[in-house]
């Protein structure tokens, strides 16, 4: 835990005590504002977080692109990726099937799995660059 974080949590602490004293003594009536400024609070400190978060793993993967080396999961990152889009997919298969099966009959059967095969396609063309037999490089559309 970082000095910002233990310092965060410290911050938190008081706000939830002056919230809770608060509440003692305006009573029950002022209890829902004084829970959703509390809870305004602890968002803001959330997205805080989060976007420093973000903004550091940006910065790490294009310290890795400038560097001109692969993609920071490397080969066994692209690989659990695949295996768990892949099964989140067949998963998601099902109640796609029965939804469109069942209201619209084999067109909408069809229009399901014509969407899971697309989203599938186009994932293998992200996670593989030479799916469609075409290299990604310096030469290609999909990077500045």
């Amino acid at each position: 835990m970082t000095g910002r974080e233990a310092g965060g949590d410290a911050e938190l602490k008081k706000e939830l005590d002056a919230t809770l004293h608060a509440r003692r003594e305006l009573g029950e009536e002022y209890e829902s504002a004084l829970v959703d400024s509390f809870l305004e609070k602890v968002e803001q400190r959330v997205d805080g977080a989060v976007d420093r978060r973000v903004r550091r793993q940006l910065a790490e993967q294009q310290m890795v692109v400038a560097r001109g080396a692969r993609s920071p999961q490397g080969a066994a990152g692209s690989w659990g990726e695949r295996f768990g889009f892949g099964i989140v997919s067949l998963v998601l298969a099902v109640p796609l099937s029965a939804i469109g099966g069942g209201v619209a009959h084999l067109p909408g059967l069809l229009v399901a799995w014509a969407g899971i095969v697309g989203v599938n396609v186009v994932q293998a063309a992200r996670v593989t660059p030479s799916f469609f037999g075409r290299r990604r490089g310096k030469d290609s559309d999909w990077e500045d």
